[in-house]
C-alpha cells in the first residue's frame, strides 16, 4: 500500500528534457511486464483453480481446460474373511493399475478395523510374488526409497495409528499394474447375543487441531489435504484426498467381499445393516457375500450373526502352541444378573461439526432423543453441543420431567452441522460439569461423533485425567466413524461403546448401549491363571456392562486346571466361576493377539507415566511376532530394476471415497498449489496497471 501510494504521487521533473523520453521508457517497461505477469498468471489459474469446497477450503486441481483431473491410478480390492469362534482371518487384496504414460508410485491411506492386527505383506508383479519383511520403521523406509530410486518395484505399508495404515507401491509402469496382499486378523466383537464385524472401507476426513508448524519430516507424504500442526504433527499423513465417485475412472474403489463364517454353534440369523448380503447357510456355517457383488468404497460392511436361542456360549477357551510356547484364550460372559435402577446424572455430548453434516447429523440427534426417552423421573441431565466451541443448553443439570424432555427435543430439532471439531473443550464441560444432584446419582457422559479428528491420544490423556467418578460412553455415527476412537475412549472413560451403521440401524445397537448403561454388572474383577508365571492382557479386567463377556490372552498356561474368575456382583454381593482349561479347541492366531495386546499396554503404561514408550521392547515383540507396529512396518522389495535412471517417476495420491451420506463440504483435495502464489501475481499485476494509467493519465494531460 505504502509503495502504491508512493508511485501515484510520482511527479517526473517539469523542467527536464528527458521527462517524455523517461516516461516512454517507464510505460514500455510496465506493459512488457504486464504482458509476461499475464503469460505467467494463466497457469499458476489452472494450476490453482479458486473453485474450493465450502467447508475444507482447500483447492482441487484442474487442467489448462478447467476440467477436473482424474486420478492416474485405478484401484481395485477384494477382502476374503475366515471367521473361526471369536477370531477372524482378513486377506485384503489391492491391485494399483497404472492407466496414464508415465512412471508412478502410487501412495494410497487406508483405514483398517480398531483392533486389526498386520501381520503379513506380499506384492505381485506379473508372474512373481515377493514376500513382505517386517523391520524397524526406519529401516524399512530407508530400503523402500532405494529401491523406488534405483527404478526396482517395491511397496511399504506403515501404521500411522491403530486403526490407519499408509500403503506406498514404487515404478508402476505405464499401463502396467501392481497387486498387494496384506492379512491382519481381528477379534470378533461379542455383546448381548449378537456377534459383530465391522470392515471399514474408507474414511471420514479428520479435523487437525492446533497450529500449523510446516516442519513435516522429509519422509512424510506431502499430498494430503492438511498439514501439520502443533496438536497433531503428522496431519499430512492421515489426510488423503476425499472424492466424490463421479470423480474416478469408471470401476475403480469398488471392493469384492466374501466372509467364511463358522461360528461354532447353531445360527439363528445373519444379517447385514450396511449391505443387502447374499448367504447361503449350512447349521453352524455360512457363506455370504454382497448381494450386489462388488460394492463402493464409501462406507464400512457390517456383519452381524446370532446363535439360536439356548445356544448363547457361556465360556470358551482356545488354546495353541507359537515357539515353543502355549497361548491361551479364554471369554466367560455372566449371565443375566437383576440390576437396581438407580438415579443417574447423564450429560449428553453432540458432535455438531461440519464432518456431521448430511445424514450423520440426522442419525445423531435421533440417538440423542432415543437416550432422552431413556430417562426416568429420578435422573437429571443436560446436552451439551460442539464445533468450533462447545455451548449447553441448561446451565447445569434439570431433572428429566415433562417440560425440560420438551425443551431438550425442540433444541435438537435445531441444530446444524458446520465449524471445526474442537473435542477437547467439550470434554472438559461435561467431565469437570459442577452437579447439584448429590452423591448418590450415578454419573454418566453420552459421548456421540464420527471421531473424525486426528489428535486421539491426547484426548485419551485428558479423558484418563479429568473423568473423576463419571463413566463415558461413545456412540459412533455415520458410515464411516474412527472407531478406535470409540472404542478407547469408552475404555479410558470406563464404560462402553457402539456404532450405528445407518439410519435403519438405530434402535438394536442403541438399545443395547442404554441397557447396558443401566449399571455395571461386575466389578473388582480378578482373574487367577493355575500358572503364577502367567502374562495375561489385559492385566486388569475393567468393569462388566450388562450382556459383555470378559475376554482375556494369556501367555505360558497350558490347556489344563482351571481359571477361576471373581468379582462384585450388582448389590455388592460375591460373584465367581471355574472354567475348565482342558476343554480349549484349537485357535489360530493366539500369539498375535497376546503381542498386539501386550504392545497396547506398553503404549499404555508409557501414556499413564507421561513418559517415552519403550521402544526397544516393542520393536522385539513386532519382530517375534511378525507385526506392524507404530515403530515396525512391512517392505517388499523386488530384485530387479525395470525403470531407467532418466525416466521420471510421479507421485499419485490415490484417494478415499467420502463417506457415504456426507455433504459435498467433506470433499477434500491435496495441497498440490495455493492461492498465494496467484494473490501475489494479480497484486503485482494490479500495481503495475496503476503505475500505468497515471503515466498516461498525466500524457494526456501533458
Amino acid at each position: 500500500m505504502i509503495l502504491t501510494t508512493a508511485l501515484l504521487r510520482l511527479d517526473p521533473p517539469a523542467t527536464s528534457a528527458a521527462s517524455p523520453r523517461w516516461r516512454r521508457w517507464l510505460e514500455g517497461v510496465t506493459l512488457w511486464l504486464a504482458v509476461l505477469l499475464m503469460l505467467f498468471v494463466h497457469p499458476l489459474y489452472a494450476e490453482a483453480d479458486t473453485r474450493v469446497s465450502s467447508d475444507a477450503g482447500e483447492l482441487r486441481l484442474y487442467d489448462d481446460q478447467g476440467r477436473h483431473q482424474d486420478s492416474a491410478l485405478v484401484l481395485d480390492s477384494h477382502v476374503q474373511v475366515q471367521v473361526r469362534g471369536l477370531i477372524a482371518e482378513v486377506r485384503l487384496h489391492r491391485r494399483f493399475r497404472n492407466v496414464s504414460g508415465a512412471w508412478r508410485e502410487g501412495v494410497f491411506v487406508f483405514p483398517l478395523p480398531e483392533q486389526a492386527t498386520v501381520h503379513g505383506l506380499d506384492m505381485t508383479v506379473g508372474e512373481r510374488v515377493i514376500r513382505g519383511e517386517v523391520q524397524p520403521r526406519a529401516q524399512a523406509r530407508q530400503a523402500y526409497q532405494q529401491a523406488r530410486d534405483s527404478g526396482r518395484q517395491a511397496a511399504a505399508v506403515e501404521q500411522q495409528r491403530p486403526n490407519l495404515f499408509t500403503a506406498r507401491v514404487a515404478n508402476i509402469p505405464p499401463g502396467g499394474e501392481v497387486d498387494l496382499e496384506l492379512r491382519f486378523q481381528q477379534r470378533v466383537r461379542y455383546t448381548q447375543g449378537t456377534f459383530e464385524l465391522r470392515l471399514p472401507t474408507t474414511l471420514t476426513p479428520r479435523y487437525m487441531p492446533g497450529r500449523p508448524t510446516g516442519n513435516e519430516a522429509p519422509w512424510q507424504w506431502q499430498g494430503g489435504w492438511a498439514r501439520g500442526t502443533t496438536a497433531v504433527p503428522d496431519a499430512g499423513a492421515i489426510s488423503p484426498p476425499t472424492v466424490a465417485p463421479s470423480e474416478l475412472p469408471p470401476g475403480s474403489h469398488r471392493v469384492d467381499i466374501e466372509v467364511s463364517l463358522a461360528a461354532g454353534v447353531p445360527l439363528a440369523s445373519v444379517v447385514s445393516p450396511s449391505h443387502p448380503l447374499d448367504i447361503r447357510m449350512d447349521g453352524t456355517q455360512a457363506l455370504l457375500r454382497p448381494a450386489e457383488g462388488p460394492v463402493l468404497m464409501d462406507r464400512d460392511f457390517v456383519l452381524r450373526w446370532q446363535p439360536v436361542p439356548g445356544r448363547q456360549p457361556t465360556a470358551a477357551v482356545f488354546h495353541e502352541r507359537f515357539d515353543g510356547e502355549d497361548y491361551l484364550m479364554a471369554m466367560v460372559v455372566p449371565g443375566n444378573l437383576e440390576v437396581p435402577p438407580l438415579p443417574r446424572e447423564l450429560m449428553f455430548v453432540i458432535d455438531t461439526s461440519g464432518s456431521m453434516a448430511g445424514e450423520s447429523i440426522r442419525q445423531a440427534r435421533k440417538a440423542l432423543a432415543r437416550g432422552l426417552d431413556t430417562l426416568g423421573r429420578q435422573d437429571r441431565f443436560n446436552i451439551i453441543q460442539f464445533n468450533d466451541r462447545p455451548s449447553a443448553l441448561f446451565e447445569h443439570p434439570v431433572a428429566a420431567d415433562r417440560d425440560h424432555l420438551d425443551r431438550a427435543r425442540r433444541y435438537l430439532d435445531r441444530l446444524q452441522a458446520e465449524g471445526g471439531t474442537e473435542m477437547a473443550p467439550a470434554l472438559s464441560r461435561a467431565l469437570s460439569a459442577d452437579s447439584a444432584s448429590g452423591a448418590d446419582r450415578v454419573r454418566q457422559v453420552v459421548f456421540i461423533t464420527d471421531g473424525a479428528v486426528g489428535n486421539e491420544a491426547a484426548l485419551f490423556q485428558q479423558i484418563r485425567q479429568q473423568l473423576g467418578d463419571r463413566r463415558l460412553f461413545t456412540v459412533g455415527i455415520g458410515s464411516a466413524p474412527n472407531l478406535h476412537f470409540m472404542r478407547e475412549a469408552a475404555r479410558w472413560g470406563r464404560g462402553t461403546y457402539t456404532a450405528v451403521a445407518g439410519p435403519s440401524d438405530l434402535e438394536a445397537p442403541l438399545q443395547r448401549l442404554f441397557a447396558a448403561m443401566a449399571a455395571p454388572v461386575l466389578t473388582h474383577l480378578v482373574a487367577d491363571w493355575p500358572t503364577p508365571a502367567a502374562e495375561a492382557y489385559p492385566g486388569r479386567p475393567g468393569d462388566l456392562f450388562q450382556g459383555e463377556p470378559l475376554v482375556q490372552v494369556v501367555r505360558g498356561v497350558p490347556p489344563r486346571g482351571r481359571l477361576h474368575l471373581s468379582g462384585s456382583g450388582p448389590g455388592g454381593e460375591p460373584w465367581q466361576v471355574a472354567v475348565d482349561l482342558s476343554q480349549a479347541v484349537p485357535g489360530v492366531g493366539l500369539h498375535r493377539l497376546w503381542a498386539r495386546a501386550r504392545i497396547d499396554s506398553l503404549l499404555d503404561q508409557a501414556r499413564i507415566e507421561g513418559v517415552a514408550p519403550d521402544q526397544a521392547a516393542i520393536v522385539q515383540l513386532a519382530m517375534v511376532h511378525r507385526l506392524a507396529s507404530p515403530y515396525t512396518s512391512f517392505v517388499a522389495v523386488d530384485r530387479t530394476p525395470v525403470r531407467a535412471p532418466q525416466q521420471p517417476l510421479l507421485r499419485t495420491a490415490v484417494p478415499t471415497l467420502v463417506p457415504a451420506g456426507s455433504s459435498a463440504g467433506m470433499l477434500r483435495y491435496p495441497q498440490t498449489a495455493t492461492v498465494a502464489p496467484l494473490l501475489i501475481a494479480l497484486g503485482t499485476l494490479g500495481l503495475m496497471f496503476a503505475v500505468a494509467l497515471v503515466l498516461l493519465q498525466r500524457r494526456v494531460g501533458a
